[in-house]
């Protein structure tokens, strides 16, 4: 039975105590960061390393793959992709071409990642845009009218899976209102509930049928005014859950980011409380991603019901002409 939490490694391949510690504590999946891709072999590798590892539990591997600022991997192991901006400045010229050309460079990245054995990826990313909305979001927003980001959003998630790589729906319930980096402080949005339920959550309820979401670190002080997301049971249970109806399997954002307060396993502690399904660690730090094992549970009840929906949505790739694709992609986004 895997435990329910994902984790990161330190290096370029596993350590001797990272594989002793992947195979004892079964995390539910690795996730990959620039330290450990230097090439695509030595990618397959480590991939492969992490599944010999946890063999009977068919364990994702993940990504944050957007294109721009946020990228794990880079020319010349793969091609560039450009941040989620582009596709809403090619929308707002023209729907059709801004959809094609998300989809078509999702496809694209899909088909990078499953070539490296990578089957999910941190994407899409649909908060909305405001004016002094953080850098840490910026660029990557798709948009700053919901409807536009919740479409440009279907088109990416629907061209990961076409890829056979899973979508990500980030940072649910949103992060567009928040004017400081999650990764360093805690963001607070005072945003009344009607302005949250009528902009914010509508592309999160538009894509609630995507397989697995991500939170975000933020106090809304309209929906509970004493614990960030997700740290919040009535957040989770009220809006993720019951506003914008999202049933799939919910992750916490990273717990070593510096908006969570408490040590390791407070926090860990504190988001399954709140109701998440799985815990994040990414930085591949060995020792807090011990305190975070011995405070994750294994998967069980719904928890389980949904980690398991959520795996059995990849399929193999569907096949294409992957250099067209991108002959098509690289003019639509060049005019």
């Amino acid at each position: 039975m895997a435990k329910a939490f994902i984790c990161g490694a330190s290096s370029t391949s596993l350590s001797i105590d990272e594989r002793a510690f992947f195979a004892a504590e079964r995390p539910w999946g690795l996730i990959l960061f620039a330290r450990n891709c230097h090439e695509p072999e030595q990618i397959r590798d480590i991939v492969a390393e992490f599944r010999e590892c946890v063999a009977d539990i068919d364990a994702p591997v993940l990504i944050d793959q957007e294109g721009g600022r946020v990228r794990r991997l880079r020319p010349p192991m793969v091609a560039d992709y450009p941040p989620g901006d582009t596709y809403g400045r090619i929308f707002a010229r023209d729907r059709h071409a801004g959809l094609r050309a998300a989809w078509l460079g999702a496809r694209l990245i899909g088909g990078d990642l499953r070539d490296l054995g990578i089957n999910v990826d941190c994407l899409p990313i649909v908060d909305v845009r405001f004016p002094d909305t953080d850098d840490v979001i910026g660029d990557r927003a798709y948009g700053d009218t919901p409807d536009q980001v919740a479409e440009i959003g279907r088109a990416i998630a629907s061209g990961l899976e076409a890829a056979g790589v899973l979508p990500v729906l980030k940072h649910i319930p949103g992060h567009g209102r928040a004017t400081v980096d999650s990764h360093h402080e805690l963001p607070v949005v005072d945003a009344a509930k009607t302005d949250l339920y009528n902009v914010d959550f509508v592309p999160f309820r538009r894509l609630s049928d995507l397989p697995l979401a991500m939170t975000a670190h933020i106090v809304y002080r309209a929906l509970d005014p004493q614990n960030c997301a997700t740290h919040s049971s009535k957040v989770i249970a009220e809006i993720i859950r019951g506003e914008i109806g999202f049933d799939g399997c919910l992750m916490s954002d990273d717990v070593s980011m510096r908006a969570l307060g408490g040590d390791m396993r407070e926090r860990v502690t504190g988001l399954f409380a709140a109701g998440c399904d799985l815990a994040l660690h990414c930085n591949g730090d060995f020792a807090e991603m011990r305190n975070v094992a011995a405070a994750s549970p294994e998967l069980r009840g719904k928890a389980l019901v949904r980690a398991n929906a959520a795996k059995a949505r990849i399929h193999a790739p569907e096949p294409v002409d992957r250099g067209a694709l991108r002959e098509e992609f690289e003019r639509l986004i060049g005019d």
